[in-house]
């Protein structure tokens, strides 16, 4: 008896339809004179000329978007999840001080639905486009007997690049500097295996804020960058604020102050019955990317983050000498009890 692969459950016709319906837009892509060959061909190509830079450095990263792909599968919401995977890479990316050049995703699925693997894609054009960063090449991986009917899998990997010289990291933080939070638009892509548990035995009510797609900062960061405010920046992601210490020396201490959490951070607290600092531990709290900047210009980081759209939040200090606890490089205390 014959058997295709098709019968085996892998649509190689439904696949390349959805190649061509990503070749059909026509948009121009950021950085579109740089793209020799992008979607479509078995590798994308991207002029790498860059005499604006002295040094210039290629940034690279990857990430996903975690168990919240589940909530995104049962309840139809597609639409905001490639924005998710998108600044997930793009906002780690920027916190070198770079920008954003190209991206890739990977889709994997177990029976791959067209108009589910639309939404999704969409939604991953729309944020390239807001990031400034163009979309060049992808996989779109149909595994029958990997996946559940209707679940999926996404990766996303972004390039960027930075002058060397420029670059921002842990040897232009000092001791005095301010730690200026920017506020999240929810709880981004970090801590769903716990969300979804929190929230299961009433979870309508709290969806749209669950499935609320996590903040592009790229255009703040590349304002931050003109203007030279910038020493270190940490995107806030699993382990909260356990990332300020990232981009940090060796011998200093963020010395955390207190800041009032959204309403549904609050109620996690409340239905897990967590620590403060359990919460500050596992969730972004309310902030997702902190800016360490020096005193004199944290009044202008504070006017751009909320020009941006953003609230500023003040976190904290950072703390050097006998002022500093060197065996732990965030400081809780404020949070205690």
């Amino acid at each position: 008896m014959k058997h295709t692969y098709k019968d085996s459950g892998v649509d190689v016709e439904a696949g390349d339809r959805l190649v061509s319906w990503i070749q059909s837009d026509r948009r121009p892509q950021p950085w579109q004179s740089r793209i020799l060959d992008g979607v479509g061909g078995f590798a994308a190509l991207f002029r790498g000329d860059f005499p604006e830079m002295k040094k210039p450095c290629f940034v690279a990263c990857t990430d996903g978007v975690g168990t919240k792909v589940l909530l995104a599968s049962e309840y139809g919401r597609m639409g905001g999840v490639g924005q998710d995977l998108v600044a997930m890479c793009v906002n780690d990316l920027i916190c070198t001080g770079g920008v954003p050049l190209f991206f890739l995703d990977y889709y994997a699925v177990g029976k791959l639905d067209e108009v589910q693997a639309q939404a999704f894609l969409s939604s991953v054009k729309e944020a390239c486009l807001e990031a400034d960063c163009a979309l060049i090449g992808g996989e779109t991986a149909e595994m029958p007997g990997v996946y559940q009917v209707g679940h999926f899998d996404c990766a996303g990997f972004a390039i960027g690049i930075v002058d060397e010289e420029k670059r921002w990291g842990p040897d232009r933080v000092r001791a005095g500097d301010l730690a200026i939070g920017v506020a999240s638009s929810g709880f981004h892509s970090n801590g769903y295996s716990l969300l979804r548990n929190a929230f299961a035995t009433d979870l309508a009510p709290w969806l749209d804020t669950l499935m609320k797609p996590t903040a592009l900062y790229v255009k703040l960061a590349k304002a931050l960058g003109q203007e030279s405010l910038v020493h270190a920046m940490a995107h806030i992601t699993g382990g909260g604020m356990e990332n300020l210490p990232r981009v940090l020396p060796t011998g200093v201490q963020v010395k955390l102050r207190r800041w009032e959490w959204p309403t549904a951070f609050a109620e996690v607290k409340l239905r897990t019955k967590m620590s403060d600092i359990e919460m500050l531990q596992t969730l972004n709290c309310g902030v997702g990317l902190c800016v360490y900047a020096s005193a004199i210009n944290a009044a202008r980081v504070r006017e751009l983050i909320v020009g941006h759209g953003y609230q500023a939040i003040d976190l904290g200090e950072v703390l050097s000498g006998d002022e500093a606890d060197r065996e732990a490089f965030v400081d809780y205390s404020a949070w205690d009890g």
